[in-house]
Parts: structure tokens; C-alpha cells; sequence
């Protein structure tokens, strides 16, 4: 691991994930939006049993 990531020939994996996300786009928006529900309603599932 000797490489520094401005000589990798391969991108990071945050461009491939971006690019990515462009790509796909309306699927892309519609999981994070289902996953940031999903961790809304774990929070608040928490939050309500511990109080």
C-alpha cells in the first residue's frame, strides 16, 4: 500500500459512488430516503422504549 491515490490509475471509491448515483439517479434517491427513514424510525423506536 505503498501508492499514493493521486498516481492510482483506478478512481476512489467515493467517485465511483457518485458517479454512480448520477447515473441510477431516481433509485439512488429513493433508498436513501427509505434508509433515512428506516433510521429515523429505529431512533425513535429507542428513544420511546428508553425513556
Amino acid at each position: 500500500m505503498s501508492n499514493s491515490p493521486s498516481t492510482e490509475p483506478k478512481p476512489s471509491y467515493v467517485k465511483l459512488a457518485m458517479r454512480n448515483m448520477v447515473r441510477k439517479g431516481g433509485t439512488s434517491i429513493k433508498h436513501f430516503g427509505l434508509t433515512a427513514i428506516g433510521l429515523l424510525a429505529v431512533l425513535v423506536g429507542l428513544a420511546y422504549l428508553t425513556r
